[in-house]
């Protein structure tokens, strides 16, 4: 038992034309103009179609075609960059059954497979069907305003945060489980915000304000409090099919919510969130030869040896 989400093997590659290939990236990293020099040639070698999302297309070769991401329009999604460009990647993957493959040319890249320079060795294994494919569940959010009409929802790979804007001051939160008759009041706390998080982002935000590390192939979703001022909060493990409505109880602060570290929106006074499993996983590519726990290891020194071997 390797604690990595449920995988299959991959599905077999297109016979009768040339197998697409999807490349999003972040202009940023200084690596990522090599990066897609490096690609381009391997695509050359070996007959494969690059297609180009917009912050990438000036790297690539005149007439690239733009990436449009719909189900079958491409064979693989590369992602390069760090665990950022990977999750907006693979949300945009959400419902289209396309593998997504993080190519990490950043600082830590947890999500990510291999680092920049085997890329080559990444999409031969790639090419050969030696990989497997990690199906992770998704969280939506959606904003309830206080007449009880729907606002905007949002696709979480990693977490769901409420939190305060703007001076660092805390928030009386109220929290709920289920739905309709069968809402249950889970109760009020203090605290910086609430993270609601999926077991791939146990190891992000979640980690960092003392929630538990979920293995991905546990279908749950986990509830931290940030900073909480009370010792008798603790992180809250729920079946992935629950409902959990967060809501702030002080109509005079301003709340931000915030999908994944990037996406989101500011709250009016008396909004809701609701937060329950998203109805399209996402699928990643992991090599064999990795497993969720010497991720761990390697990337967050979680119980690693001692020098002595103790």
């Amino acid at each position: 038992m390797t604690g990595d989400a449920s995988s299959d093997s991959p599905s077999p590659l297109p016979t009768d034309r040339r197998v697409r290939v999807g490349v999003v990236g972040q202009p940023r990293y200084i690596d990522l103009e090599g990066v897609v020099h490096r690609l381009n040639q391997f695509a050359r070698e070996h007959d494969l179609e690059l297609i180009f999302d917009e912050e990438v297309l000036p790297l690539a070769p005149e007439g690239s075609a733009a990436l449009e991401l719909s189900a079958g329009s491409v064979d693989l999604l590369v992602s390069l960059g760090g665990d950022g460009t990977l999750l907006a990647a693979a949300r945009g993957t959400a419902g289209l059954g396309i593998p997504v493959l993080g190519i990490n040319l950043g600082h830590l890249g947890f999500l990510t497979s291999v680092a920049g320079d085997h890329v080559e060795v990444a999409l031969e294994h790639f090419l050969r069907g030696e990989y497997l494919r990690d199906h992770r569940l998704t969280l939506e959010a959606t904003v309830i305003h206080a007449d009880g009409s729907e606002g905007a929802t949002y696709v979480a790979l990693n977490d769901v945060v409420l939190h305060k804007a703007g001076a660092a001051r805390v928030a009386r939160m109220d929290l709920s489980v289920g739905s309709g008759t069968n809402r249950d009041e889970v109760g009020s706390f203090t605290a910086d915000g609430v993270i609601v998080s999926t077991p791939t982002g146990s190891t992000a935000y979640s980690l960092s304000a003392g929630g538990p590390i979920i293995t991905p192939s546990v279908e749950c979703m986990v509830v931290t409090a940030i900073s909480p001022h009370t010792l008798a909060v603790r992180p809250l493990v729920l079946p992935a099919d629950e409902r959990v409505t967060l809501r702030e109880l002080s109509a005079s602060d301003e709340m931000v919510l915030t999908v994944d570290g990037v996406v989101g929106q500011s709250l009016e006074p008396a909004d809701a969130v609701v937060v329950a499993r998203g109805p399209h996983d996402v699928t990643l590519v992991r090599f064999p030869e990795q497993s969720f726990f010497s991720t761990l290891r390697k990337k967050l020194n979680w119980a690693i040896k001692s020098p002595d071997g103790r």
